[in-house]
């Protein structure tokens, strides 16, 4: 909890925003010098994309990899809590999402995206859109959030949730896509084709 007076939380405050804007601005300037796409080349911008294999995916603002960036948030706050518990939530925030900003850009790296289509079942994913990345990483913001307000019981509950969901409705969530990623396993790609 901050022990300042009030009047001088404000400042700390303006210094966490201005430090999240300045990410998420690096952010989209980077991956556009990388040449990616500012918004789906489909020319129209949806909310909620629902359909994972499709050239759509991973390029409007939503998709179902947005509930693993939700679940990152969760792991970065957790992590980062207690690794510096005498940093303040702000900038154990602005770190967080200093590192998903990185995956993020890492991700859109041809060498990661080739990664994904050839030990996936991802072939037809082509790298993110700056929005569709961008959002992942203000979902990430998000999940860091619900997680310094909810109980440690409901967090949980709540990433599992995530995780079963995702599981049952696209064969696929944050656990099978860092296992696919790092140690692809052929049965686990045939059962996600729907073998």
């Amino acid at each position: 909890m901050d022990v300042l007076p009030r009047a001088q939380r404000p400042a700390w405050t303006v210094r966490w925003w201005l430090a999240i804007a300045g990410l998420l601005l690096a952010q989209a300037a980077i991956l556009l010098a990388m040449g990616r796409l500012p918004v789906c080349e489909c020319g129209y911008v949806k909310v909620w994309h629902g359909v994972v294999h499709s050239s759509g995916n991973s390029q409007h603002v939503s998709d179902w990899y947005t509930f693993s960036h939700l679940i990152h948030g969760f792991l970065f706050y957790w992590v980062l809590s207690l690794a510096l518990p005498r940093w303040k939530a702000g900038w154990r925030a602005v770190l967080a999402l200093g590192i998903e900003v990185a995956w993020e850009v890492i991700e859109n790296t041809p060498f990661v995206i080739d990664r994904y289509r050839a030990a996936t079942i991802s072939l037809d994913y082509y790298g993110d859109t700056v929005l569709n990345s961008v959002s992942d990483s203000i979902a990430c913001l998000a999940g860091f959030a619900a997680a310094r307000k909810l109980p440690v019981a409901a967090t949980i509950l709540l990433a599992l949730a995530f995780e079963a969901f995702t599981l049952y409705w696209i064969r696929d969530n944050l656990t099978l896509n860092v296992i696919m990623l790092l140690w692809p396993l052929d049965a686990v790609r045939a059962w996600q084709a729907g073998g």
